[in-house]
């Protein structure tokens, strides 16, 4: 193999992925590249040139200690070219990005990804979106969703606030329109995650043109009497529309974890908090529909079905194509998995048989959660067996109250009056219980930091809890709200150990609707 100052950074990497710590020793620029999603992206225009300049280092210096660590490591010799090399402006906001030597397109160490973030700072500051299509398709001519996603990535950790992102979003879609529309999705089987929410979306589109028609039909301003006529069908509509939640949860709970953990957690954010203005839409337009009032459905519901159908363009152009560019045949196969916690909208579920989750279109069996959860007894950590073992186990788990098997405990948490949820002190998702549960978890949580578990619009107060568990001043935060046509009372409790120090936090959440309508008394006798 030949090594050069023109090799680019990130097809070394892929082929020799140690060299991900050899670079960052070097400069911390290039930690960015322990994410797969920015291997993609600022590797795939980085260069050894770039590396070197950015570690303020030799090429031919640079270049030689790349050769040895892949000796070292890998027991393979390069060739090193470092002849005529001479040292390339690193990618970054130092730069005057966009021109070429000579002044015309970019030149081959030019910076793509500082190219788009620039367009949308335009964007935002007010340039019109038509002007910056035609300037993107002069300078670059394509962008991949991967691309897209990592500029919404670094434009926040720049300081960039969520909300403005979340705001333009859609227009952020239509300058990269044209783009976006001429990549084709692979054809994926029957039973892969995608596959699935791509059936939904094409559910989801009937509903939406059905509901047109009768929004058409009522007019605007709309007629009292059509109006009446057409408030069945557009109730059926509604609900039929509301089963797009079954959809957001899954992604909400099982693919944006997995994405989180490959270092993508700003998309996700700005997609969440879309997700919750479309049901704030939902559940507006529903509210007019109830109380009869024909112009408050008129007026709310396009814009409605335009927020639908506008998620819909970007998980299928944008979400839906990086997650098949990063996702490994494992992260498919969680995402599967957990998908039967939430259900699915408007579509049979997938049968047993099309349970294979498949990353670039090879088939891989998903093996029940059950076979695969794995439990250690205590006393012997070295000794792992299934969870679907028929095996009773005499090994206990001893507490300080008790001694009971790992069967035992398991069964006591599954049958608990209320579910429990531990975040550790690390603000990590550890446990939650199974049994009859509130509000929807599935393995997909674990390991995920308890923030990103949360609507972005309640963060905030998320964060406000933690910090007063961690310093002392508070031990317990409570609610109760009304969910389902249950009055829920909600506890999050500080964890503390003997000597005092936090280590975590308990959500308790309970339905207390029966509870709450109890009176007088009734006594063990009177069973």
């Amino acid at each position: 193999m030949r090594v050069g100052p023109e090799t680019k950074v990130g097809a070394l990497v892929d082929r020799y992925p140690f060299l991900v710590e050899v670079l960052a020793s070097q400069t911390k620029e290039f930690e960015k590249l322990r994410s797969p999603l920015l291997r993609k992206t600022f590797g795939r225009v980085a260069t050894l040139a770039n590396a070197a300049s950015l570690a303020g280092v030799d090429v031919g210096v640079f270049l030689e200690a790349v050769r040895a660590a892949i000796r070292e490591r890998a027991g393979e010799e390069v060739e090193v070219a470092v002849q005529g090399a001479r040292a390339e402006t690193p990618p970054g906001p130092g730069r005057e990005i966009g021109t070429g030597e000579n002044g015309g397109a970019p030149g081959p160490a030019a910076d793509r990804m500082e190219i788009l973030k620039g367009m949308i700072r335009d964007l935002h500051a007010g340039a019109r979106p038509e002007e910056l299509s035609r300037h993107f398709a002069e300078l670059l001519g394509g962008v991949s969703a991967t691309e897209i996603a990592e500029m919404e990535q670094q434009l926040i950790a720049e300081g960039m606030p969520e909300s403005e992102v979340r705001r333009l979003c859609d227009v952020h879609a239509e300058v990269f329109r044209q783009s976006l529309d001429a990549a084709e999705g692979p054809a994926l089987p029957a039973g892969h995650p995608i596959d699935t929410m791509r059936r939904e979306n094409e559910g989801l589109g009937e509903v939406i043109r059905s509901l047109r028609s009768l929004l058409e039909e009522i007019g605007e301003p709309p007629s009292r009497e059509r109006f009446e006529a057409r408030r069945p069908e557009l109730a059926r509509g509604l609900d039929s529309l509301a089963e797009v939640e079954r959809h957001y949860l899954r992604k909400e709970y099982q693919v944006f974890p997995v994405l989180e953990r490959h270092g993508v957690d700003a998309p996700p954010k700005v997609m969440w908090a879309i997700h919750d203005d479309i049901r704030a839409a939902l559940k507006e337009v529903r509210g007019a529909l109830d109380k009869g009032d024909a112009g408050g459905v008129a007026s709310a519901a396009p814009a409605l079905l335009r927020q639908v159908e506008d998620m819909v363009y970007k998980e299928e152009k944008i979400l839906f194509p990086m997650c098949l560019d990063v996702f490994s045949e494992e992260d498919w196969s969680k995402v599967r998995e957990g998908e039967g916690e939430f259900g699915y909208a408007l579509i049979d579920p997938p049968s047993a048989g099309a349970g294979a989750a498949v990353a670039g279109g090879d088939r891989t069996e998903v093996q029940p959660a059950a076979e695969r959860a794995e439990v250690r007894p205590a006393g012997d950590p070295a000794e792992v067996r299934r969870a679907g073992d028929s095996e009773v186990r005499s090994a206990g788990i001893r507490l300080d109250t008790g001694l009971l098997t790992e069967d035992q405990l398991r069964l006591v948490l599954a049958h608990l009056p209320f579910d429990v949820t531990f975040v550790d002190e690390n603000d990590e998702v550890r446990f939650y219980s199974e049994g009859d549960r509130i509000f929807p978890r599935s393995p997909g949580v674990i390991g995920r930091k308890v923030q990103n578990c949360h609507p972005p619009k309640s963060v905030h107060v998320v964060e406000r809890i933690l910090q007063a568990f961690r310093r002392g001043t508070k031990d317990v935060a409570e609610f109760w709200i009304e969910f389902g046509g249950r009055f829920v009372h909600i506890r999050y409790f500080a964890v503390r150990d003997k000597e005092g120090t936090y280590r975590g936090v308990l959500e308790v959440v309970q339905d207390v609707t029966q509870i709450r309508k109890l009176e007088g008394q009734r006594r063990l006798l009177d069973w």
